[in-house]
């Protein structure tokens, strides 16, 4: 019974990570679309600066939260905002500023809006980031821990690799920009037809790829234990399993209800109140604890 009774209780932690993380995806993307058509440009301008400094300013708080789960949750959704204000609406602005024109298809849509055109351009910032993390960094980070594997290998203690104070709250807004960034970078590399393109086997085969390993990584989470861990985990697990999203959406697999929020009212309503929900019950119904794994 006592063993039924934890394997229930994994599943619940591990699906309300997950469907917590996923739910702010699009809502995200929503949001977006949302201000770009009721707000005017300046209005956006001034608001995506508040909403990056309000990030910022979550994340900080979580630094001062009591328990490992509300530091985990204050620097995600800090991050969120942060990546939203700071990153994809500046990214927005000098795109309009300096008219930067859209992707467009055959038949005159846009496929690729001027903002990501210009978002690879930041490649050479991700790898010193990237750097960063691989060779002075122990994060607890499964990939970066493997990365550090392959690389340095029976070397790891040359390279002394020490772990940075550990701040929930700052690791979870650091993790969850950094593969925000990767996702964006490889999603546009493989678009770009210069390098690869939307319809190549390559980018069929990236999609498929994490697709799959999002269901391994599922797999991992329903055996978390700890409510922050596994919202932290829960972030990576999404990032990768929304990337297949991503390519799927733009071969027209299925209807992006969130970018065309203001069509399908109903369903992203309905998805908004159960993220809200998902939300509460993380802030108001789990006991503060001590971080634990990474």
């Amino acid at each position: 019974m006592a063993t039924k009774n934890y394997i229930k209780k994994r599943i619940l932690i591990g699906s309300v990570s997950f469907f917590a993380v996923l739910f702010a995806m699009p809502l995200g993307h929503a949001l977006m679309i949302w201000m770009e058509h009721f707000m005017s440009s300046n209005a956006i301008n001034y608001s995506a600066f508040a909403m990056g400094f309000v990030g910022l300013t979550m994340v900080i708080i979580g630094v001062f939260a009591k328990g490992d789960t509300r530091q985990t949750l204050w620097g995600l959704f800090g991050g969120l905002l942060f990546w939203t204000g700071w990153v994809e609406f500046l990214y927005i602005y000098i795109a309009h500023r300096f008219g930067v024109q859209p992707l467009l298809n055959e038949a005159g849509e846009v496929v690729t809006k001027p903002e990501y055109l210009i978002l690879p351009s930041s490649f050479g910032f991700w790898a010193m980031f990237m750097l960063l993390y691989i060779f002075s960094i122990k994060s607890g980070c499964d990939f970066f821990s493997w990365l550090q594997k392959i690389f340095f290998g029976k070397n790891r203690e040359t390279i002394k690799i020490k772990p940075i104070t550990h701040h929930v709250s700052i690791v979870t807004f650091m993790e969850l920009n950094m593969i925000l960034w990767t996702s964006y970078l490889l999603l546009l590399f493989c678009y770009d037809k210069n390098f690869i393109g939307d319809q190549n086997i390559v980018t069929t085969l990236v999609a498929s790829g994490c697709l799959a390993g999002s269901f391994f990584m599922m797999r991992k989470l329903l055996r978390i234990s700890q409510w922050g861990y596994a919202i932290r985990y829960a972030i990576a697990t999404v990032v990768v399993f929304w990337t297949s999203v991503e390519v799927m959406g733009r071969r027209n697999f299925f209807k992006e209800i969130w970018v065309h929020p203001l069509a399908y009212k109903t369903e992203m309503i309905t998805m908004f109140i159960a993220f809200v929900l998902l939300v509460a019950f993380l802030f108001f119904n789990v006991k503060p604890t001590r971080s634990a794994g990474r």
